[in-house]
């Protein structure tokens, strides 16, 4: 017999129970990297995650004599819906066997949820925070997931979806370069050089951790300001920008934060992340003292990079800024050593974006599709 049982955030068994289900779904697969079970027990703790302060959220687990079968998180942003004006559900989490009766229970209790709140559409995978990744992976299984800044997924996900009425909404590809074979054109450089000349705009060069975590302020202020026109985008509260930022500068490598100063104020950015998904794999979502240690060293050794969060503030578009981060970044990660790089997540809606990264030589060889069903 196939139940659905809503989550209590406050029974640490039936939480458990939601966190275990995906390490149990994936276990021995090379592609997935577990998240860190803390991270997602946070996420559905109304007390510890900042996203409560204004929207709600409710998770649930599909269950067959006993055995969870699948899960799924159903959300109100209220934030989001007031911004854009309209009355959308979200969904995020969603884990499910290849069982099409399991994944129809799931989305039912979704729906009814929305419903009950007078929400009109339902959109996901989509999480509680604009700077978690988006989508059901519709291409590019055979590369590993990026750490936990996107999802991964069996190939029959997007079946189960389309065969429950969902269509596209929109879609986030992600992008491959051959460091050693990544050269800019010259004319990149040049570009470069003409817009600290003649916009008066600079690249930060930090000295060190503790110099980075000084502009880490400035950074999640302007982070809030950079995506104002996206689709994704709705304005985070201060607790939510300092939830995101919290841990960064702690892990960041300084070296690999790219940011155009404008004056004392930071108009862009380009982050890069040493890729340490071979040490969460290793972890398995558990943060004990040898698998922080084992981190840490992979922070060092790893050749691959993970380019995230790129973003020009919309009264600085156009005038050369996104020259002036590629410039400065390919320096850098030839002076790091790596030796592969991706990056991630770009909305098909950041045309001029995407045709760049094809132009310097990357390979869009991920793509996630982030779904929308009428309720």
């Amino acid at each position: 017999m196939l139940t659905i049982q809503k989550i209590d955030p406050k029974d640490k068994g039936q939480v458990r129970r939601f966190v275990q289900f995906p390490f149990h779904l994936y276990a021995g697969h090379p592609q997935w990297v577990p998240p860190l079970r803390g991270e997602v027990e946070v996420m559905l703790d109304p007390n510890r995650h900042p996203f409560y302060e204004h929207s709600y959220a409710d998770s649930f687990i599909a269950l067959r004599d006993a055995e969870v079968v699948g899960r799924i998180m159903a959300i109100e942003n209220t934030s989001y819906n007031k911004y854009h004006d309209t009355q959308q559900a979200q969904f995020y989490l969603f884990e499910c066997e290849d069982d099409k009766a399991v994944a129809e229970a799931l989305f039912d209790r979704a729906f009814a949820w929305a419903r009950e709140r007078g929400l009109k559409r339902i959109v996901g995978p989509k999480c509680i925070l604009s700077s978690d990744g988006y989508g059901i992976l519709v291409k590019g299984f055979e590369h590993r997931q990026t750490m936990t800044m996107m999802n991964y997924n069996y190939p029959y996900y997007s079946e189960l979806l389309e065969g429950l009425g969902f269509e596209k909404a929109v879609d986030f590809v992600s992008c491959y370069f051959d460091v050693p074979n990544l050269k800019l054109p010259e004319r990149i450089h040049r570009i470069a050089e003409r817009v600290k000349q003649r916009e008066s705009l600079q690249i930060l060069q930090f000295k060190n951790k503790g110099h980075l975590k000084s502009w880490i302020g400035k950074l999640g202020q302007t982070y809030n300001k950079t995506f104002v026109n996206n689709w994704e985008y709705y304005p985070l509260t201060q607790n939510e920008i300092d939830f995101v930022f919290k841990d960064v500068a702690t892990i960041a490598d300084y070296r690999l934060f790219k940011m155009i100063v404008h004056g004392d104020d930071i108009v862009g950015f380009l982050l890069g992340f040493p890729d340490i998904s071979a040490a969460l794999q290793r972890a398995n979502g558990r943060l004990m003292p040898w698998s922080i240690a084992d981190i840490l060293l992979e922070l060092r050794r790893t050749n691959w990079i993970s380019l995230n969060g790129a973003g020009i503030l919309p009264e600085f578009q156009g005038i050369g800024g996104n020259a002036l981060l590629y410039a400065e970044m390919e320096k850098t990660v030839h002076s790091r050593g790596f030796e592969h790089a991706e990056f991630t997540q770009v909305a098909e809606s950041a045309t001029q974006m995407q045709h760049d990264l094809v132009n310097v030589g990357g390979e869009l060889y991920k793509l996630h599709r982030v779904y929308q069903r009428d309720l």
